[in-house]
């Protein structure tokens, strides 16, 4: 969107602190990413140059901004506005918009080498898991302890990638409460929600990974993600919800977010089974959490006190009825 001269200059304000605003939620973002990939880069996926990058463009930003507040304060002082300050801050916002795009430009080819080193990681996980499953001369693997499990899955919901659209763009399939297409196939290594039978007989709904899908049957392959592999379901794809590829944000696209009372499935803190709740509350920053209420027939009302959940465990309920 360009500046018109038909525009008015509250109109060119308000455009200027939304993009820089837009530009703050990326570095929030950024910030976090860094510090739980910096440890793993490869040397083609570096990210080492972008932190002295992001420094030199927010200099310049914020000495642009330091001169249209001057201005700003030269014109309360004189009680005008004459038209020499309107083109000059005309000049002035035109350049701290160009400035909030070149910044914007870095920080998303910043995300783009992020997202690479997450599929490279991604990649040589399932590789080492299928090699240890596909050997007979190795030991078997120990079972990883829950507690290292639960920290995984704390990362993995900490470091899910916020959708950051460009102006008009829409939340894509699978950001936040977005459902996946109807023709949506996991891919192998994906982790989703999955219907099993539980050793009692009950059906449950647990965390698990893809191993495979079927075009022939229509059905995938997952592993329990509690039993690293142990234990696998071949299940249809009625039975499977995907995870969130993305965090919505909820300052630029809270239709992506569940609604407050809306019926979900969220997975219960240091668990890996998802149990049916309502949203309390959803979450108000990038960096938030839902509140969620699980249904608990030990409580009078039916339902626990608040939890909080992540986004990236957060699912629809294809059940509508209360058990």
């Amino acid at each position: 969107m360009i500046f018109r001269d038909q525009i008015k200059f509250h109109c060119q304000t308000s455009i200027t602190v939304i993009h820089l605003h837009f530009v703050c939620t990326l570095h929030v973002f950024l910030a976090d990413i860094l510090h739980h990939f910096a440890p793993m880069q490869q040397p083609h996926c570096n990210i080492n140059p972008f932190p002295s990058l992001f420094q030199e463009e927010r200099s310049r930003s914020e000495h642009n901004l330091l001169n249209i507040q001057k201005t700003h304060e030269r014109m309360q002082t004189e009680n005008k506005t004459s038209p020499y300050y309107r083109t000059k801050l005309r000049g002035l916002y035109t350049t701290a918009r160009a400035d909030a795009e070149a910044e914007c430009s870095i920080l998303r080819h910043a995300l783009d080498k992020i997202a690479e080193i997450k599929s490279l990681l991604e990649e040589r996980r399932i590789a080492a898991k299928m090699a240890g499953v596909n050997s007979d001369n190795d030991p078997p693997r120990k079972t990883m302890r829950r507690g290292v499990l639960m920290t995984l899955l704390q990362q993995s919901a900490m470091t899910l990638p916020l959708w950051i659209g460009k102006p008009g763009d829409s939340p894509p399939p699978l950001c936040g409460a977005m459902p996946a297409n109807s023709d949506y196939v996991a891919k192998q290594g994906d982790k989703v929600a999955a219907r099993v039978k539980a050793v009692d007989g009950d059906e449950q709904w647990i965390l698990a990974e893809v191993v495979s899908y079927s075009h022939s049957t229509n059905k995938y392959e997952v592993d329990d993600i509690d039993e690293e592999g142990k234990e696998r379901h071949t299940l249809s794809r009625r039975r499977i919800i995907p995870l969130p590829q993305w965090k919505a944000n909820p300052e630029t696209d809270p239709e992506a977010l569940f609604s407050k009372d809306q019926l979900v499935l969220a997975l219960y803190p240091q668990t890996t089974c998802f149990y049916r709740a309502l949203i309390h509350t959803h979450p108000h920053r990038p960096q938030d959490d839902y509140s969620v209420l699980f249904e608990d027939t030990s409580y009078a009302d039916g339902y626990s006190p608040p939890l909080n959940v992540a986004q990236r465990y957060v699912v629809a309920c294809k059940e509508n009825k209360k058990k």
